[in-house]
């Protein structure tokens, strides 16, 4: 497949035909406008030679008309072709002894002046083509009235050829087409200008990112214009939460494997020290279960997604029912109730997996200590601009709670509330951890609603 155009090539392509087409209908209009006005300097001109061949013409008593003896230009009484031409059709000419009158210029030529036209009308025609060429004909009906009986109605005629305006038409387009081509191709050369400085910043973000991917930077610099900033701050998010990723999970292999020493070390002492069968057997048991909660306990750890740039909204009420439904099962003994006031707007944007696992977690812990109730209350955060909405999230239970000066103990790995009570000692630090990967934070503090605990979890607008 043919590799696609770039922006630039895309934007100066497309510019380039709309600039091709206003420049081509700029040239028709510019064109049409000069013809038209050349034309009617023409009109005006032949009008001026005719007035003035009116103004110079003058009948007798007899009733015939005397015609000039020179025309207004000197090429009217030439006897080649000038390419001016005039003539009197009608009535009685001095000198004439056809009632039509013609220039020197006119004398011998197959010329268009016939037609009789009626006193005060005007007509003008052209190009009219002719033996003589192309010509502009101008023509005006005049009638003296010397006396009743000696009524004199003519037709005065005059003409030029259009090589002149056709000249000056060919020279308009000449110099119109120069100036319009240069004016295009300098807007061309300006908009490549404008195209590179406009998408320089985009050549920057490609740049930045090869360097990133080399390794010669951590992310993509911070300055870009407004237009680029999101995209570039989701990008940089983006690589921060791929790079968490990456070291979560070989911080978990790290942390596996350095956890499955001692278990295994300790099984490999029974083994060589020869102890007795019985010995052995517990021995190896109670190493299994140690590693079985090493295992779960990374495992849930790896599991951890993390903040995810592009995830898509989660709604929270769907999902902690169903955890809620496993848990009532577990705990059916206790006869625990659970309430939601859940705000409909509220929505994870992240991870399905991280969401169960804090809902899982923190209603887990809520249904072990509570006695017979549960809250769960979900409110959305309003966003800011450019941000999604943030979340809150309380989970209180009427169990004896937490007091202040345990709280940062207990939310330590490993570390349960009570040694008597079934559990790996981890979900609260695993609920951290994921708080963490999306930029958010847990608080522990005594419910108002049903005195016992309550854990909030905050997840900041981002």
């Amino acid at each position: 497949m043919a590799r696609p155009l770039s922006l630039q090539a895309r934007s100066l392509a497309a510019a380039g035909l709309v600039l091709a087409a206003f420049l081509a209908l700029a040239f028709f209009a510019l064109d049409s406008a000069f013809y038209q006005a050349a034309e009617s300097g023409l009109r005006e001109r032949l009008q001026g030679y005719l007035y003035t061949y009116l103004a110079s013409s003058d009948p007798n008593r007899a009733g015939a008309l005397i015609p000039p003896d020179v025309g207004p230009d000197s090429r009217f009484d030439q006897p080649t072709a000038t390419g001016l031409y005039a003539g009197i059709v009608g009535g009685k000419v001095v000198g004439v002894k056809e009632k039509e009158w013609r220039s020197a210029s006119a004398a011998g030529r197959d010329l268009p002046f016939s037609d009789q036209l009626a006193p005060g009308d005007i007509r003008f025609r052209g190009p009219v083509q002719t033996p003589e060429g192309e010509l502009f004909v101008l023509s005006q009906g005049v009638i003296w009235n010397a006396d009743a009986k000696n009524e004199l109605h003519v037709t005065f005629y005059v003409a030029e050829d259009s090589r002149a305006l056709r000249r000056q038409v060919e020279v308009y387009r000449r110099t119109l087409a120069i100036w319009l081509g240069s004016l295009g191709v300098l807007l061309l050369l300006l908009l490549l200008a404008v195209l590179r400085w406009s998408l320089s910043p985009l050549r920057r973000v490609a740049a930045d990112l090869r360097r990133v991917e080399h390794g010669a930077q951590e992310q993509l610099n911070r300055h870009y214009p407004v237009e680029l900033s999101g995209l570039t701050a989701n990008i940089n998010n983006f690589i921060e939460a791929e790079r968490d990723r990456v070291k979560r999970y070989r911080n978990t292999l790290s942390d596996l494997a350095h956890s499955l020493k001692t278990p295994l070390a300790v099984m490999r002492s029974q083994l060589e020290t020869g102890a007795d069968g019985k010995d052995l057997r517990w021995t190896v048991l109670e190493q299994v279960g140690r590693m079985d909660e090493i295992v779960a306990y990374q495992l849930s750890r790896a599991a951890t997604s993390g903040h995810q740039t592009f995830a898509a909204p989660l709604p929270l009420e769907p999902y902690a029912e169903e955890v809620v439904r496993s848990l009532e099962k577990v705990y059916a003994s206790k006869s625990v109730l659970c309430e939601f006031d859940v705000d409909p707007a509220a929505r994870f944007h992240g991870d399905q997996g991280d969401l169960l696992e804090l809902l899982g977690n923190l209603l887990e812990n809520a249904f072990k200590w509570a006695k017979r109730r549960v809250l769960l209350t979900a409110q959305a955060q309003p966003a800011t601009s450019g941000k999604r909405a943030g979340l809150i999230v309380q989970v209180e239970d009427d169990g004896p709670g937490i007091p202040d000066e345990k709280v940062e103990y207990l939310l330590q790995r490993g570390v349960r509330g009570d040694e008597r009570v079934q559990g790996h000692g981890i979900g609260l630090a695993i609920v951290q951890d994921i708080l963490k990967a999306y930029h958010g934070e847990l608080v522990v503090d005594r419910s108002p609603n049903l005195g016992g605990a309550r854990f909030t979890m905050r997840v900041a607008a981002r």
